[in-house]
């Protein structure tokens, strides 16, 4: 672990309200996008010269195309009910990290311009002028908010913070300021289908590498297929699956999976991302072309059912946009739901008994489970109420003899974000990831205390990643983050002669 130049927080005091350290998070800012990364998307590649009029004009439009921005402009009666809700506040101290006061760094601006009161009297309704210090807390504070929506589960008028977050980030892009995490990855999705800009020979390769891993491993002869025509089911699996430990782990388990069950299915070429980083910065046209690639994929193809991997903003841009923005999908077989989820898919197997575990495979892990915001509150798997909830449980379960979940006010809806999520998992916002990840690692130490725990189980990429970063900085005596399918890859008795 490298060193580090800020103070990891103590996670002994268990959920406390932190001191408050204001502007102690004021520096903390991603990369601006390069304007080749800017231009390549449609948006100007620096500051516009009359940027505030862009601003107040393009904010405008959003408040027209989406009602439910208003409502939550306008809605807030700061009650302090989301306050200490947001992992980053926790973490960091820092008051704008409130998720009403990130909040106000958009609505005093709405303020201003939208509501009789703000032009009238600015001053008694926390009304302001747009100018270049608003600008930076805007680019500083709103790139410190993953979208988890943590805080609208406490809020009485159900605000949603992230919506806010979308439009505020959404409004920078349009004046010229954007992030280069995300605007970047988002050119290679265009460009060549994934996030990690891998070619096709490259994925191919990797594929090939993988089904000699698991034949020497297992004896068996599972394969990953890419673009293969007339398959059942086209995967959309994040990229991280293919190229790194534990995701690739994950994508073993996936293949496991439909092997025994004889199902057929392949991998695309063109459309081999699952994640959608345009969400992250609210721009609903750019959400269209990611979301378009895969119906083409699926079309050209000719697949019956499309599965979304262990991704959990991908998840929750497939289940609650996909018709939407891609749809409608009449051209697959109607007897299965668009999108299925591969927990949903497996689950489905277990109970039908198409798929043998063997439990005692996983004996050597004590196991829990992180539920992924994007999963958690803002999608459903299957007909079963609290399915998103019910489900990865049930499948590790099946796979795991050592299942302990953590404290009930930390998992499900009330789940708390691993820190790295909504367009945050950059380097350099790792003080920003560290401290936001405090909560998690509280209600993780916990669990480890009372039953032991090795092993957290997650079913998002971008948890995974953020966690197997993170876990040092807290010195947590645990082994390794996993797939929910790598637990069902190791438990999977493919045999020899498979």
């Amino acid at each position: 672990m490298a060193k580090v130049d800020f103070k990891v927080p103590a996670v002994e005091e268990y959920l406390k309200t932190p001191e408050l350290q204001p502007g102690a998070m004021a520096k903390s800012a991603p990369f601006k996008a390069a304007p080749r990364h800017q231009e390549a998307l449609g948006f100007p590649g620096e500051l516009v010269e009359d940027w505030e009029r862009r601003a107040v004009a393009k904010l405008a439009d959003l408040l027209k195309k989406y009602r439910s921005l208003r409502v939550h402009l306008d809605a807030c009666v700061k009650c302090g009910s989301c306050a200490d809700k947001c992992q980053y506040f926790l973490g960091t101290g820092d008051p704008k990290n409130m998720p009403v006061a990130r909040q106000d760094l958009l609505r005093s601006i709405y303020r201003r311009h939208f509501t009789l009161a703000g032009k009238l009297f600015p001053r008694l309704v926390g009304a302001r002028d747009l100018d270049p210090s608003v600008l930076e807390e805007w680019y500083g504070y709103f790139h410190q908010c993953s979208q988890c929506r943590r805080c609208s589960v406490f809020c009485p008028y159900g605000i949603d913070t992230a919506e806010i977050s979308m439009a505020a980030r959404e409004i920078l892009d349009e004046i010229g300021i954007g992030q280069k995490y995300c605007n970047e990855i988002l050119g290679k999705v265009h460009t060549l289908g994934n996030n990690l800009g891998l070619p096709a020979p490259a994925l191919a390769n990797t594929l090939e590498g993988l089904e000699e891993d698991v034949k020497e491993d297992t004896g068996a002869d599972v394969r990953f297929p890419l673009d293969v025509q007339g398959a059942e089911v086209l995967l959309i699996a994040p990229s991280a699956d293919f190229f790194a430990e534990p995701h690739i782990d994950g994508l073993i388990g996936y293949a496991k999976v439909f092997h025994q069950a004889g199902v057929s299915w392949t991998l695309s070429s063109y459309a081999s991302e699952a994640a959608n980083f345009a969400m992250f910065i609210g721009n609903y046209e750019q959400m269209r072309k990611v979301a378009l690639r895969i119906r083409k994929a699926a079309i050209d193809l000719k697949v019956k059912r499309i599965i979304v991997g262990e991704c959990g903003h991908a998840w929750r841009v497939a289940y609650s946009f996909w018709n939407t923005l891609a749809g409608p999908f009449d051209f697959l077989d109607p007897r299965y739901p668009v999108p299925q989820h591969i927990i949903e898919f497996t689950h489905d197997l277990i109970e039908r008994g198409a798929i043998k575990l063997d439990k005692e495979a996983n004996d050597h892990m004590r196991v829990t489970f992180h539920d992924s915001c994007n999963v958690a509150r803002a999608t459903r798997m299957g007909a079963r109420p609290g399915g998103q909830f019910v489900l990865p449980r049930e499948v590790i379960k099946a796979s795991c003899n050592h299942f302990f979940d953590m404290a009930p006010e930390t998992i499900g809806e009330k789940t708390f974000c691993c820190g790295g999520g909504g367009g945050l998992l950059t380097d350099e916002l790792l003080e920003l990831r560290v401290k936001g990840a405090l909560p998690r690692m509280q209600a993780l130490r916990e669990v480890h205390k009372e039953h032991g725990v090795t092993h957290m189980a997650a079913i998002c990429a971008i948890c995974k990643s953020q966690f197997s970063k993170v876990l040092p900085y807290y010195e947590f005596p645990m082994e390794t983050i996993v797939s929910v399918h790598q637990l069902v890859s190791n438990a999977i008795q493919l045999g020899k002669n498979s």
